[in-house]
């Protein structure tokens, strides 16, 4: 029987558990639990529900066991930013709030009258993003500060959702850095900015690497799924772990992780604070062993799915491919990370609006509307490599297109057409597989990071994509 590693992989529309193994060298998955995730509207805040998510967890976890492949470890990974406040008796002090609440509008000048975003960026390396967990944060100092008073611990959400199977608090490194509240070059919190900013420091809890254990199974988890485990972090920000399972051995590559949202950067062994990086929008995130994820948030997929909820439900996304190939007639490109598109009532009204703004005409069907989506996004990609190769004084000859928009066979040849650079796209289970491999590496299953990303290139299709 092999020894198998379990990846809990909790998107924001759905989760997954994912069984990895060694076969002969070959990594085997397996997907063995799937279940829905979404944010609800609940006293007045998008939040997640978290009571859901510790059940489907432990649900993965006994079917696991049922089926005979209990893992030895497991690790779980989320997005990004979002986190959970407890009090004293480990109480959730307010609720936990997802990241597209409207809490945070009108937080981020606040936030630079007190430090200016030059410094903020220059400390922390975070793009400015309205959901950033320092804007969450300072809009909970502004309008609950009684929650800050008395929270005694800030667990981000997957740590906290570790906590609820374990008893044991413990903040990881690659989560954290999302928030814009670490120091970026000592990979910690950022003591000053954290006072300056009103913050209790009693919060923020020590930082941990991914490869540490937290724990074994709490008695009451382990009696429900019927076995016990080594509960161990993974690179718990998804894009981290996706990042770790890029399959290129020497890293000489750009990446993009295309899901809801696109993250398309390149590995680096220091972040980048420079303020060239600031006004380019780019992000120093933290990676596996330390790295540094340089990238930037691009709106993503998101659009294509909420134009496929309002103009074409129950189509398939390669139907919608299929419409956006009609539509192509239509050649108008917009900004794919306009405000007004991350959480309209309306994606094809904001997109309307966008067009009209840009270039003074409007999308006539769902075809041209899903065009103008897809043309965009194609080119957004190709801008960012632009901007890529300018910051970092490196020609890269590689795209490497990573997770669940891999799949899509319109967007990756539209990205190699308007990028004019090699595309490979796969794995599909980027995340999953990175998760695994960070339990791997830990069980020295692979000697080091080069051998585990030879390993993803030669077990999973990589498809090169053709101009």
């Amino acid at each position: 029987m092999p020894t198998h590693y379990l990846a809990v992989d909790i998107g924001a529309s759905s989760g997954r558990h994912i069984l990895g193994w060694l076969d002969d060298g070959v990594i085997r998955l397996e997907e063995i639990h799937r279940f829905e995730n979404g944010m609800v509207e609940k006293n007045g805040f998008k939040q997640w529900d978290v009571d859901h998510l510790v059940a489907e967890i432990v649900a993965g976890l006994r079917r696991a066991g049922e089926r005979g492949t209990r893992p030895v470890s497991m690790g779980i990974d989320t997005w990004g930013v979002d986190y959970v406040l407890l009090d004293r008796d480990d109480k959730m002090v307010g609720p936990p709030v997802a990241y597209r609440d409207a809490r945070t509008e009108g937080v981020i000048p606040k936030v630079y009258d007190i430090i200016a975003e030059e410094e903020l960026y220059a400390r922390t390396g975070i793009q400015k993003l309205l959901f950033n967990t320092v804007f969450q944060l300072y809009a909970v100092r502004q309008d609950h500060p009684e929650w800050l008073d008395r929270a005694e611990s800030m667990l981000m959400m997957p740590s906290y959702l570790g906590y609820r199977l374990t008893g044991v608090k413990a903040n990881e490194y690659t989560h954290a850095s999302t928030g814009q509240l670490l120091d970026a070059e000592k990979r910690e919190w950022d003591w000053q900015l954290i006072d300056t900013l009103g913050f209790p420091r009693r919060i923020f809890s020590a930082l941990h690497m991914p490869g540490e254990k937290v724990g074994p199974l709490a008695a009451s988890i382990r009696d429900a799924v019927g076995y016990d485990l080594d509960v161990v972090l993974p690179p718990t920000h998804d894009t981290a772990s996706a990042v770790l399972a890029l399959p290129d051995p020497t890293a000489d590559a750009i990446y993009l992780s295309s899901g809801t949202w696109s993250l398309m950067g390149i590995e680096l062994a220091s972040p980048d604070c420079r303020d060239a990086c600031r006004r380019k929008s780019f992000t120093n995130e933290g990676g596996y062993g330390r790295t540094i994820r340089l990238l930037k948030n691009i709106m993503g997929l998101w659009i294509i799915q909420n134009l496929r909820k309002e103009l074409a439900p129950g189509k398939s996304f390669a139907d919608l491919t299929a419409m956006a190939e009609q539509g192509m007639d239509f050649g108008s490109i917009i900004d794919v990370n306009h405000p007004s598109l991350f959480a309209p009532k309306s994606m094809a009204q904001a997109l309307r609006d966008c067009c009209r703004e840009a270039c003074g005409s409007t999308p006539a069907d769902a075809n041209q509307l899903l065009a103008c989506a897809y043309n965009s996004l194609a080119k957004s990609y190709a801008d960012t490599v632009e901007e890529i190769e300018g910051l970092s004084g490196r020609t890269f000859d590689r795209i490497y297109i990573m997770g669940g928009g891999s799949q899509d066979r319109l967007l990756n040849s539209l990205t190699a057409r308007y990028t004019q650079k090699e595309v490979h796209a796969g794995p599909v289970e980027a995340t999953a597989i990175g998760n695994i491999l960070s339990q791997m590496l830990r069980d020295d299953a692979f000697p080091d990071v080069a051998s585990a990303r030879a390993a993803v290139r030669d077990s999973f299709a990589i498809t090169k994509i053709s101009q």
